[in-house]
């Protein structure tokens, strides 16, 4: 008899499974995936921190896990829930089984769950507090889930503690760390950027002391409303070119005025199609984010609307009309998913460029 692990939701929904990866249990926001590919990539992207992630695809680890793909070197997501989880992977890659990662970074999982209940639950009801857990006893487990909160210092727990430099013969860039993915970075070394991360506190004042020819603003998770702080020192950035991703596109929007709101159930996966408003192209892009930017708010923002999502409308991408600072919702350094805007680490080096001859 294989043993028995449970998730259980704050609805007093209960699925019953399998356990793999860490033995214990644990608490988070539970949310649906829907990428087909990238399963490393999305436990270790930062942005889940405190989430349960469910994929909606049927078989995951079936490629392994490698030494080279992951996000982030300590994943803060608080748990995997899948249909199936493989057990022998095939990748010339591999180094490591799903349930042996898993176990290394304390993550639990659980199998054997219809993760397509699970994302009709939460499309119609939206995202929910949930526990994997091996007890079977689950009233208590329900009545806590409802009463309880999650704490709001996720940036803080994502964000490097100290700066540190990655070096490249081109413009300087700081990238100001809200719990960014390793792929930012990445890119930014194969444009020839010269990148120095720094942690998520760092004051304007201290970034401008570095003389940054540009200052991008990573991903992270959680609410961004709550690092106030954050806010203002973007807003005290502008006339610096200016690049925002994800939780760094929602602060560039509250420096200048704009208000965010919590999504049903955000975008999450790797294959959202967005407009790009000033060419008419359509790009498939990767995306994880909760929260979006309230276009109503953006009048009087000096904020236009630069992309928009083709399946709800939201607003994917900013551009200030008079400041060099624009920004995306979306991922357009992939890792994983599709290449499509890669151009934008273009615009971001030619609005480096113009700064430099401005200043020539």
């Amino acid at each position: 008899m294989k043993e028995k692990r449970y998730l259980v939701l704050e609805d007093g929904t209960v699925y019953e499974g399998y356990p793999f990866g860490a033995n214990r249990a644990s608490e988070g926001e539970l949310v649906f995936n829907t990428s087909m590919t990238g399963v490393q990539e999305v436990i270790t992207d930062l942005s889940y921190t405190d989430q349960i992630i469910t994929f909606t695809y049927p078989l995951i680890g079936n490629t392994g896990m490698n030494i080279e793909d992951s996000e982030s070197f300590n994943p803060q997501a608080r748990g995997v829930v899948v249909r199936e989880a493989c057990t022998d992977p095939s990748n010339f890659r591999t180094t490591e089984t799903l349930d042996a990662f898993l176990k290394r970074h304390d993550i639990p999982g659980i199998s054997g769950i219809d993760t397509r209940s699970i994302t009709k639950k939460l499309r119609s009801g939206g995202v929910m507090k949930a526990v994997i857990t091996d007890e079977t006893y689950h009233e208590d487990l329900i009545e806590l889930l409802q009463n309880s909160t999650f704490r709001t210092d996720q940036v803080k727990r994502a964000s490097t503690k100290t700066p540190y430099i990655s070096t490249g013969p081109g413009p300087r860039v700081v990238l100001i760390d809200y719990g960014k993915k390793e792929n930012i970075v990445r890119q930014l070394n194969s444009y020839g950027c010269d990148v120095t991360v720094v942690p998520h506190d760092t004051t304007a004042d201290e970034i401008r002391q570095m003389r940054p020819d540009g200052v991008m603003l990573s991903n992270g998770p959680g609410d961004p409303a709550n690092i106030p702080d954050q806010i203002k020192t973007v807003k005290a950035l502008f006339g610096i070119p200016l690049f925002g991703i994800c939780m760094g596109h929602q602060l560039l929007g509250l420096a200048c005025g704009a208000k965010t709101y919590k999504m049903k159930f955000g975008h999450r996966g790797s294959n959202h199609p967005v407009k790009n408003l000033s060419t008419g192209k359509i790009e498939i892009t990767s995306q994880n984010h909760g929260f979006s930017i309230d276009p109503d708010t953006l009048p009087g923002t000096g904020l236009e609307v630069t992309h928009r999502a083709l399946n709800d409308d939201t607003v994917e991408g900013m551009r200030h009309t008079e400041y060099p600072a624009f920004s995306v919702q979306y991922h357009p350094e992939a890792g994983a998913g599709p290449h499509d805007p890669g151009y934008l680490f273009n615009e971001f080096i030619e609005l480096m460029n113009i700064k430099e001859a401005n200043h020539a």
